[in-house]
């Protein structure tokens, strides 16, 4: 049976732009961060500490931000999954469990993920054992790659910013940071266009069927 996504998928769009806005919060706390041991003689370690600060409280509105954005989406994905399986489902590769399972699943979430992604993405689109179209799954794959880089570069930045113990160290862990956020911000930015259109897609396909659903309902019997 089909769902409706629409819903979701404006939850999922405002928690992704509060996401770019927690990013932009934390990118402006990273650059003072950056300046004030790179640019004061020796460093400055009161503007250290108060940048350091102000990076505490936009990280955890990040965290909350990522909690709630990551179970809103996960959600969203799994109804799209689950409405790909009416359309083609003797055409999809895994089951729509694996719409939830694949992000947990260390190291297998880097590509499980797409994988359903490109799944959905076929059965919602007018005719789903067409051959893709050249550029077709740009999008798509745009969202994902940034989305896969920026977790790695997460990672590192994390790494280096609680080992970081010399201004230097701070410098270099601001600039994996910088870049962490504003990968983030990308990524936000791709997953909301992505949302929306995979939305749009379902959305018209649904609706497309009612009319031919509900003449052969009442077409007299032969």
């Amino acid at each position: 049976m089909l769902r409706n996504p629409n819903g979701l998928s404006h939850a999922v769009v405002a928690l992704l732009g509060g996401t770019i806005l927690a990013d932009a919060l934390s990118l402006f706390a990273t650059f003072e961060l950056r300046t004030a041991v790179t640019e004061h003689a020796g460093g400055d370690v009161s503007g250290r500490d108060l940048a350091m600060a102000s990076m505490a409280g936009a990280g955890l509105l990040q965290i909350l931000l990522l909690l709630a954005t990551a179970t809103a989406f996960i959600v969203w994905f799994h109804r799209l999954r689950a409405n790909a399986e009416v359309w083609a489902g003797d055409l999809l590769g895994r089951t729509p469990g694996w719409a939830i399972g694949g992000w947990f699943i260390p190291f297998a979430n880097l590509w499980i993920p797409r994988g359903v992604a490109v799944d959905i993405w076929r059965a919602s689109r007018a005719e789903p054992s067409a051959a893709d179209r050249p550029g077709e799954l740009l999008l798509l794959n745009g969202w994902w790659t940034a989305f896969v880089v920026d977790t790695i570069v997460a990672r590192v930045a994390g790494r280096v910013f609680d080992r970081a113990e010399s201004f230097e160290e701070y410098a270099s862990a601001a600039n994996w940071l910088l870049a962490s956020d504003a990968l983030d911000i990308v990524a936000a930015v791709l997953a909301i266009l992505f949302v929306r259109r995979l939305t749009s897609m379902q959305h018209a396909k649904a609706t497309g069927m009612i009319p031919a659903a509900v003449t052969k309902s009442r077409a007299p019997a032969q």
